[in-house]
C-alpha cells in the first residue's frame, strides 16, 4: 500500500508573510513613511545649507531630530505596551506630515533662518520618538512566529526600496521647486498615517496598572540583563554614531563632488540600494549560522566603506563606497532587529523598542551632529575618515567585550 503523500512544507521564506493583510498594510505604511522622510531630508539639507553654509547647522538638525527621542524614551515605551500600537504609530505618521508642511511653509514665505527649521526638525524627533517604538512592537504580532525574520527582512526591504526611491525623488523634485519636494512628503506622512490605521486593533498587552518609574525603567533593565541584546545595540550605536556620514552628503556634493540636488539625490539613495539588495537577499536566504561574528563582520566592513568614501574625489566611487556601507549595515540591522524582537516578550516589546529607538536614534541624528561638529574642527574629509577609523575600532573592542554576541550562533535560539 502506497504511503499517503505528506503535507508541503510551510513557507517561511521568499514572500511568505505579505499573505497576511494587517502585514501588508504595514509594509505599504512603512515604504510611504520611508519614502517621505527620505524625500524631507534631501530637501531639508539642501535647504539649510542654502541658507546657512555651515556645516554646524546641518549637524544642529540632526541634534533637533535626536534630542526628543531622548526625553521622550521611556514614556514613548509605556505608551506603546499601554495603548493601541497601530493608533499611536497613525497619530506620529500624521505628526510628522504636520512638520514636513512647516517646513514648506517656511520655503514658500521665503524664510532666511535656520531657526524654525530646528523646531520643526523636533517637532518630526518627537512624533518619531512616539511612533517607532509603537511600529516595532507592531510587526511581530502581524505574522505567525515562524514566519518573524521573513516579515523583519521583507519590512526592512520595503523601507531600503523607499530609501532609495525618497533621495531620488527628493533630489528630482527639490530641482524642480523646493515646493515640490515638501509637498511630496506631506502627501505621503497623509497616506501612510491612513494605512496603519486600517490595521486590525490589538488589545494592549499590558494589565491596566498604574505607570511607575519601575515599569518606565524596565525596558532598560530587560535590556542590560541580556548580554547578547545589549551588546548588538549598543554596537549599532557607537558604529554608526562615529561612522555616520550622511549629514556631510550635502558638502561632499556641492563642494567636493560638484554635482547639483540629483547628485545628492543619487549620495543618500546609494546606502539605500545596497541596504535593499542585501534585505532582499536575507528575505530568501535568511541568516542561519554564525550570526554574531557576522554582525562583527558586518561593522568592521562599514567602517571600510566609510573611510573609501571619505576619501573619493569623483561620485561614481562615492557612490559605490555608499552602497558598500548600505548593504553591510543592513546585515548589522537585521542581526539587531531579529535578535531584540524574538528574545523580549511580547508585554515589554514596547518599552525595549524605546529604549532600542533611542540608541538608533542616537546612532543617526546625534552621528550626524557629531559629524558636522567634527567637520566644522577638521573639515568634512577628515571627520568622515577618522569617523570611519573609530568604527574599526568599536568593532574590535565590542567583539572583546560582549563574547555571548560574538558567539550567537542562530538568531531563534
Amino acid at each position: 500500500m502506497a504511503e499517503a503523500a505528506s503535507p508541503p512544507a510551510p513557507r517561511h521564506g521568499g514572500l511568505a508573510a505579505l499573505g497576511h493583510r494587517d502585514f501588508r498594510l504595514f509594509m505599504a505604511a512603512r515604504f510611504l513613511s520611508g519614502l517621505a522622510i527620505q524625500a524631507y531630508n534631501v530637501g531639508l539639507g539642501w535647504h539649510v545649507w542654502d541658507v546657512t553654509r555651515s556645516a554646524l547647522a546641518l549637524g544642529l538638525v540632526g541634534l533637533a531630530v535626536f534630542v526628543p527621542n531622548l526625553v521622550f524614551a521611556l514614556a514613548s515605551g509605556e505608551v506603546a505596551d499601554r495603548f493601541d500600537r497601530r493608533l499611536v504609530a497613525s497619530i506620529a505618521f500624521a505628526t510628522m506630515g504636520t512638520a514636513a508642511l512647516g517646513v514648506l511653509v517656511c520655503v514658500v514665505l521665503d524664510v532666511r533662518s535656520a531657526t524654525p527649521i530646528y523646531a520643526f526638525a523636533a517637532l518630526l524627533g518627537t512624533a518619531r520618538a512616539f511612533g517607532n517604538p509603537s511600529t516595532q512592537a507592531l510587526l511581530p504580532t502581524l505574522v505567525p512566529r515562524e514566519l518573524f525574520a521573513n516579515a523583519v527582512a521583507l519590512g526592512s526591504s520595503a523601507w531600503q526600496v523607499s530609501t532609495i526611491a525618497g533621495p531620488a525623488l527628493g533630489g528630482l523634485l527639490y530641482a524642480i521647486g523646493p515646493e515640490a519636494a515638501f509637498g511630496s512628503a506631506v502627501a505621503a506622512f497623509a497616506v501612510a498615517s491612513a494605512s496603519i490605521f486600517r490595521v486590525t486593533p490589538r488589545p494592549p498587552v499590558v494589565p491596566p496598572e498604574k505607570p511607575s518609574l519601575d515599569r518606565l525603567f524596565a525596558g532598560i533593565r530587560f535590556i542590560r540583563s541580556r548580554p547578547a541584546i545589549f551588546g548588538a545595540i549598543s554596537l549599532d550605536l557607537f558604529a554608526v554614531l562615529l561612522g555616520g556620514a550622511t549629514a556631510l552628503l550635502p558638502i561632499y556634493a556641492r563642494e567636493i563632488l560638484a554635482t547639483g540636488p540629483w547628485g545628492l539625490g543619487l549620495l543618500r539613495s546609494a546606502p539605500a540600494l545596497g541596504a535593499a539588495a542585501t534585505a532582499i537577499f536575507l528575505a530568501h536566504r535568511p541568516l542561519r549560522r554564525r550570526s554574531g561574528i557576522t554582525m562583527f563582520t558586518a561593522v568592521a566592513v562599514f567602517g571600510l566603506a566609510t573611510i573609501g568614501f571619505g576619501l573619493s574625489t569623483a561620485l561614481v566611487p562615492a557612490v559605490g563606497f555608499l552602497t558598500v556601507l548600505g548593504a553591510s549595515d543592513m546585515v548589522s540591522v537585521f542581526v539587531r532587529q531579529t535578535l531584540v524582537q524574538h528574545d523580549t516578550p511580547d508585554e515589554m516589546r514596547g518599552r525595549v523598542s524605546a529604549v532600542n529607538s533611542v540608541f538608533i536614534g542616537a546612532s543617526n541624528e546625534l552621528g550626524e551632529f557629531e559629524s558636522g561638529l567634527l567637520a566644522a574642527l577638521l573639515g568634512p574629509v577628515g571627520a568622515v575618515v577618522i569617523g570611519g577609523v573609530g568604527t574599526l575600532l568599536v568593532a574590535g573592542l565590542w567583539a572583546h567585550l560582549f563574547p555571548e554576541l560574538r558567539r550567537r550562533d542562530k538568531l531563534a535560539e
